[in-house]
């Protein structure tokens, strides 16, 4: 029986992943800001009494780590370890108002990643089979190349997916997989604000699928969905000079602020 740690599991792909898990009898620890929402989702999921719930903002590391400290001690550990937790917005350097929603995106996106991370190594080391152990970033393609007007976010994703390689390879003695999961388009609350096409959007039950199978693989970095992953490996290729022309005029995620 799978023990699995979720932030950001209160909608979104949080939600799916827990809702996925859960169909597979695995054990809970669900954390998000949001106590009742909270609620409404482990009523929702498959043996809702074996699961943990931990209302807390992310960047309280403090109640994060005690959170994680919680779930251990009840559980005897976790085999898996998802930082979902995330926050988008559009975001413009120009704008001194908007340097407080660059902290505000990094902090969540990327130091919370690793505030999540911590608690739990030194209990994976220390398990009987470390190599089934997974710790799970979310990424994004948006972090492949930085796109206009979502320097925050771009940012924080590119941050994610460098961090989740550095942690890879430092932990692969230790025989503990690291994932990174690289979502593209997917049909989220997050998604559903933006007013541009977007190409291959994405059931967020079907990514959940596609996710659960990468990380039981531990596969070391998986764009989903696959097509995603195919424009990501030309957005790479393309030149600065081309991508910038073929960029600068992109649609931009409204600020919010």
């Amino acid at each position: 029986m799978q023990r699995v740690f979720i932030t950001g599991a209160s909608s979104g792909i949080g939600a799916a992943l827990a809702k996925a898990y859960a169909q597979q009898g695995a054990i809970l620890g669900l954390v998000a800001r949001r106590k009742e929402t909270l609620e409404q989702i482990r009523a929702g999921l498959a043996n809702p009494e074996r699961h943990h719930l931990y209302a807390l903002d992310v960047t309280d590391h403090a109640a994060l780590h005690h959170a994680a400290q919680e779930f251990i001690s009840a559980t005897g550990g976790a085999d898996v370890v998802i930082a979902n937790a995330g926050i988008s917005q559009g975001t413009l350097t120009e704008y001194v108002e908007d340097i407080p929603v660059f902290e505000r995106i990094i902090a969540t996106n990327v130091t919370a990643t690793v505030a999540t991370f911590h608690p739990f190594i030194a209990a994976m080391k220390a398990s009987p089979q470390p190599q089934q152990c997974r710790l799970v970033g979310i990424g994004s393609v948006a972090g492949i190349r930085g796109l206009p007007g979502a320097e925050a976010y771009s940012a924080s994703k590119a941050a994610v997916i460098s961090y989740c390689e550095s942690l890879r390879v430092e932990l692969r003695a230790s025989g503990i997989k690291v994932v990174t999961i690289a979502p593209g388009y997917i049909d989220t609350p997050m998604t559903q604000v933006n007013h541009y096409r977007m190409p291959f959007l994405m059931p967020v039950e079907k990514f959940a699928a596609r996710a659960l199978a990468a990380i039981a693989a531990g596969d070391s970095y998986r764009v989903i969905p696959w097509q995603m992953g195919v424009v990501a490996k030309m957005l790479r290729l393309l030149p600065n000079s081309v991508y910038d022309f073929a960029f600068s005029k992109a649609p931009h995620k409204k600020r919010h602020l």
